[in-house]
């Protein structure tokens, strides 16, 4: 293995088998280095091979300004929301996270942590999300000792909801809102209170949360037969008066009238969760 770029003392890029950039830290890893040398493999601490090449360049740049300790902060982090949610994130979240990490222990030195507005909304919508935002406040303390308040992990909430989608910082914020908006629709339309651990409250909230990026985006679900729509209206007629009054509120509030299949599956995610709390 030999340095192709040298980033600073404890962080070079080499190439991969096929040709490949692969960042490389460790302390001292690049002191006295040259392109071409060969890397000292006992020094080797982490490697970092990205999926997205063009998300590298970025990263690298990043790994030459922030200290060692917060990269693998980060990175303990990363890989322990992708235990414990089961899925991918995409490789920006190498990116932003550090990145906001960095930030927050900056600001938090000099005084100046920063209220988190969806933070009650966010522990609600996002539990498993949010878990993982706490979880990485421990380990920052733990490991950096420096103790973030837990505004912070809303934040990096955000971050991982932000990897999870692909979409960007600020429509996470919208589609929290919108969320906020349907969920009480539904519970002031029904006057019933929600409970959070039982199945169509938490099946509810993942259609909410790709239903509002839908809205955001602006794209449209797959068309399904209209006999079901028809079928579905006239059995759950009073889910279905509940989901006219989220097009309504829609219509007036994001100028986005329902389609006739989002209509369907909010209707049916209503009647579920409407049948499951009169229990």
């Amino acid at each position: 293995m030999k340095v192709y770029k040298i980033l600073n003392n404890n962080v070079v890029v080499t190439l991969d088998s096929k040709g490949n950039e692969l960042i490389v830290t460790g302390r001292g890893i690049g002191f006295k280095k040259r392109e071409g040398d060969l890397i000292d493999s006992k020094l080797i601490e982490k490697q970092f091979s990205l999926d997205n090449q063009e998300t590298l360049p970025r990263f690298a740049e990043l790994l030459s300004e922030i200290p060692i300790e917060i990269i693998t902060t980060s990175e303990i982090i990363i890989n322990h929301a992708k235990q414990v949610l089961n899925g991918k994130l995409q490789d920006s979240i190498y990116i932003s996270l550090t990145d906001h990490i960095h930030f927050a222990i900056e600001r938090h030195k000099q005084g100046f942590d920063i209220p988190n507005s969806f933070l009650w909304e966010t522990k609600k919508l996002y539990p498993k999300e949010f878990q993982v935002g706490l979880y990485a406040l421990s380990v920052i303390k733990k490991r950096l000792s420096i103790e973030l308040p837990e505004d912070e992990a809303g934040f990096i909430t955000f971050h991982i909801i932000n990897a999870q989608l692909n979409d960007t910082m600020p429509n996470i914020v919208k589609m929290t809102k919108i969320m906020r908006e349907i969920l009480n629709i539904v519970k002031y339309h029904f006057n019933f209170e929600y409970d959070e651990d039982c199945l169509s409250y938490q099946r509810f909230i993942t259609h909410l949360k790709f239903f509002s990026q839908r809205i955001l985006t602006q794209s449209q679900p797959v068309q399904q037969d209209a006999s079901l729509y028809e079928l579905i209206r006239k059995k759950y007629e009073q889910a279905y008066l509940c989901t006219k009054q989220i097009d309504l509120h829609l219509i007036q509030q994001y100028q986005h009238p329902l389609t006739d299949d989002e209509s369907l599956y909010l209707t049916i995610h209503i009647e579920r969760l409407r049948t499951e709390l009169k229990k």
